[in-house]
């Protein structure tokens, strides 16, 4: 799934001010994940689970945001505004190994 496809999608939502998309590394598998900045007058009334609702209606199955979606407050750039997909993908890999150890935490 094409990342700037799906951060075209976000930012047509009322509350989105940013976001990046990259892929989550899962047991054979790539999920895309989305990290999102809020607008200001946003923070505090949208949860992550109502935006992914929100683009579950606007894209197909597999394009979903499976990986989930984390709010941050700024998506890395470099001086000319390029979004950072190195760093991005960093952190899609923390987030994998936080989701893989509360998995198996609860088991």
């Amino acid at each position: 799934v094409p990342p700037a496809e799906l951060e075209a999608v976000l930012l047509e939502h009322d509350h989105v001010a940013d976001a990046a998309v990259v892929a989550l590394q899962r047991e054979h598998e790539e999920l895309p994940r989305a990290y999102v900045v809020l607008k200001d007058s946003s923070k505090g009334k949208v949860s992550e689970s109502d935006v992914q609702r929100w683009i579950e209606g606007r894209v197909a199955r597999h394009k979903r945001l499976d990986g989930g979606i984390k709010f941050i407050e700024e998506v890395p750039k470099s001086p000319s505004g390029k979004i950072q997909r190195k760093v991005m993908r960093e952190w899609a890999e923390r987030d994998r190994r936080e989701m893989d150890k509360g998995a198996r935490a609860k088991l």
